[in-house]
């Protein structure tokens, strides 16, 4: 029971993500209006400048921002979960090798990366053996080597292992 009490405390509350999301737009809001004044963001003698119609665009975002920090940082209500424990946790299983993946495209290239990420997901989640796992993971990237490389001639991203196969 205590294990299923834990999942179901919040990890985050709407409150706190009401008040990180209203930051976020008014610090973009914010460059708008800096970058358009740094533009023009006046009435010239031929019509408005460069910057005239972004800034007042850039002004109603903060202003909506500063609304949304303000309703959330005093109502009450805003107390329940955006995000339990579990699920939070059930996320950063897919975010963070998801996040390994893409930093792995840069250093192995597309195809030896992709046929990590899919034989890790299949043994680690899927709970396949790894005599499984692996010849579908190698299949499923030969098949899209053939579909892209060869058939549609499309160059996807390689690393030193393709080019140790004479692929690059």
């Amino acid at each position: 029971m205590e294990e299923h009490h834990r999942h179901d405390r919040a990890a985050v509350s709407n409150r706190t993500m009401e008040l990180v999301v209203a930051a976020i737009v008014f610090a973009f809001g914010a460059v708008v209006v800096y970058d358009s004044a740094r533009l023009g963001a006046e009435w010239a003698d031929d019509g408005p400048q460069a910057g005239y119609f972004p800034f007042y665009i850039g002004l109603l975002t903060c202003l909506a921002a500063v609304i949304v920090f303000a309703k959330a940082a005093f109502d009450a209500r805003g107390r329940k979960a955006f995000v339990g424990v579990g699920q939070l946790a059930m996320v950063l299983k897919l975010f963070v090798p998801t996040v390994v993946f893409v930093a792995l495209i840069q250093v192995v290239g597309l195809y030896f990366a992709s046929t990590l990420f899919i034989a890790f997901f299949m043994i680690w989640l899927g709970k396949y053996a790894w005599i499984k796992a692996v010849p579908v993971a190698v299949a499923v990237n030969l098949s899209l080597f053939l579909l892209f490389e060869v058939w549609f001639k499309v160059p996807l991203p390689k690393g030193p292992i393709e080019a140790a196969f004479g692929l690059h």
